[in-house]
């Protein structure tokens, strides 16, 4: 099985390296990294080159001027080839050596290979496979699990709480994924959008959304949602809106308040 992590980068010099060493350093070597640039005016670019140059896996590097975060990621959907994707930012790190290998074995579980009769690579896969997230500091360094904890059983329905799930420890089924482009007229929340779309469409098709029982992702908490953190909640309320309703949005967010108070 083949996994495919796409990095978007835009002057990520400073952040990069910790990104790409923790890929280098997978167990699982079956991997495609997309390294997404936006025309960068550092030492980005040359630092993926390196990097590709060192690597006995495939590295694609797309360096050219975008529309933003998410124009970018759709860039990087359209060229995945792997069973899996995950989005895997500069800066944002796989949590440990074996996370690959862990997500490997959670997309081939004993109860469907039971079932196959030829081998299990014709095994029905899940839709989805997530796991939990580490908060980390500038330096890398573990600071605290994520607050928004992922659910022992997860559905599209799900995120009516909340982003329970982060992005970087969300992979998709690449042959959802890629029918599935981010909105672009999100500018800080079509990640939420998108993973909501892919969870539905994976029910559509019966395919199960199973949880690894594992921290697979390490990421630094000043992103852009916190930087823009008013225009984000504005985002992810008509986000909600759209896939839950207004009435059930509303009854979430005075329970969202009602929470932050008595903390």
């Amino acid at each position: 099985m083949k996994i495919s992590i796409i990095t978007v980068t835009y002057n990520a010099a400073s952040v990069l390296s910790r990104t790409l060493d923790s890929v280098k350093s997978q167990s699982w070597q079956q991997i495609e990294h997309l390294i997404i640039d936006g025309a960068s005016k550092d030492e980005t670019v040359s630092m993926a080159e390196t990097y590709k140059a060192q690597c006995p896996y495939e590295v694609v590097i797309l360096s050219e001027p975008d529309k933003g975060l998410y124009d970018a990621m759709n860039k990087g959907l359209r060229l995945a080839t792997g069973d899996y994707l995950v989005f895997l930012n500069a800066g944002d790190t796989l949590h440990a050596a074996d996370t690959l290998e862990t997500i490997f074995r959670s997309a081939l579980p004993l109860r469907y290979a039971k079932n196959c009769q030829l081998s299990i690579v014709n095994c029905q896969r899940p839709g989805v496979l997530y796991g939990d997230t580490a908060i980390t500091d500038e330096q890398g360094q573990f600071l605290h699990l994520r607050r928004l904890r992922p659910p022992k059983k997860l559905s599209w329905k799900s995120f009516r709480q909340g982003m329970l799930v982060c992005h970087q420890a969300f992979y998709a089924l690449t042959d959802i994924a890629k029918e599935i482009p981010y909105d672009p007229r999100y500018r800080y929340s079509a990640d939420v959008d998108w993973c909501i779309r892919v969870m539905k469409e994976a029910q559509q098709r019966q395919l199960p959304l199973v949880n690894t029982h594992a921290i697979v992702a390490d990421y630094q908490e000043e992103g852009q949602t916190t930087i823009h953190h008013r225009d984000s909640l504005k985002e992810r309320f008509d986000v909600m809106r759209r896939h839950y309703g207004l009435f059930s949005t509303v009854c979430m967010h005075i329970w969202f308040v009602f929470r932050q108070l008595i903390k």
